[in-house]
């Protein structure tokens, strides 16, 4: 049994904390917020201990998941290496390269799982189309959603479109090599909608599009490649793949595969991976070296990036 804690008990964290306490695996411990309110809350929703300081669990548990706002990443989760304890930390990873870097480091010298919480690697229906990727030439991502003021301290690009960033590395396995980015501010004092067009050393061209201001959400991976089309639905975990049987003289020359998925949510699969990681001593399916990586391009990006 690792012992875990939950540091960050807002949206997203509450929902750490309710897998945690039902793995198997794992014997949540603690859960820590600065809102006391909060975290007892969610303390005993999950038949746990809490507290508003962190500190005070640093010799208590073998596992945390941060999920604070970025700009308390680095401080908090440099403090747990250096205690010891493995991390997995939600994205963005940093809010720079420089304190990406440091935190790979401690962890490699301190033989400990340092994981970035991109969670739509987990999602069943990417990890399910990854077979069917062959070549891509161009790749088409929507990712749109309601504004929510408690992201406004970043803006969309490291907010959301972060996710895609890492999900195309993870397809097209090449460099970005040169882009076009263009964004608007519109709620909040940064981008709020952002749109890149990213060109890779093999070839393949990405069109990336970010939304925090459409009232629905829609959450599409498109990807054209020379005998097929997978389309990829992030938001209904599912996916289908198009591919020409010959010379196409009408739609029955064109075969359609819509696998069946596993069910249950990323997040569980997120978790699942990371408690497994450490008890097996095994490398993070999403390391620290990737979380910086789409920090990195994410950065480029929006130093580019024309308003």
């Amino acid at each position: 049994m690792i012992k875990t804690a939950v540091i960050g008990v807002g949206s997203l964290g509450q929902h750490h904390a309710r897998i945690l306490k039902l793995h198997k695996k794992s014997k949540l411990k603690f859960v820590v917020d600065t809102d006391k309110k909060r975290v007892k809350k969610i303390a005993k929703t999950n038949e746990t201990e809490y507290s508003t300081d962190f500190n005070v669990i640093l010799d208590k548990i073998d596992a945390a998941v941060i999920a604070v706002p970025t700009f308390y990443h680095y401080k908090i989760t440099r403090s747990l290496l250096q205690h010891g304890i493995n991390c997995l930390v939600e994205k963005p990873f940093t809010l720079n390269i420089e304190e990406a870097e440091d935190l790979i480091e401690l962890a490699r010298d301190n033989k400990l799982v340092l994981q970035v919480g991109h969670v739509e690697r987990f999602n069943p229906s990417v990890v399910g189309a990854v077979p069917f990727v062959n070549n891509p030439k161009f790749i088409e991502v929507n990712r749109l959603g309601p504004y929510d003021p408690r992201s406004n301290h970043i803006g969309v690009v490291l907010d959301l479109m972060i996710h895609d960033l890492d999900v195309l590395f993870y397809f097209i396995k090449s460099k970005v090599v040169s882009f076009e980015a263009y964004g608007a501010k519109i709620f909040s004092n940064t981008e709020d909608i952002a749109k890149a067009r990213l060109r890779y050393a093999n070839g393949c061209v990405a069109d990336v599009s970010a939304s925090r201001v459409s009232m629905e959400k829609y959450r599409k991976i498109r990807i054209f490649q020379p005998d097929s089309y997978i389309s990829i639905n992030y938001a209904e975990k599912n996916f289908k793949v198009y591919t020409k049987k010959g010379k196409i003289t009408s739609l029955s020359d064109i075969d359609v595969t819509k696998p069946k998925l596993q069910s249950k949510e990323p997040l569980f699969y997120e978790l699942d991976n990371f408690i497994n990681n450490i008890i097996e001593g095994r490398k993070p399916s999403v390391s620290g070296e990737q979380g910086k990586n789409a920090v990195e391009l994410a950065l480029n990006i929006l130093k580019g990036m024309v308003f």
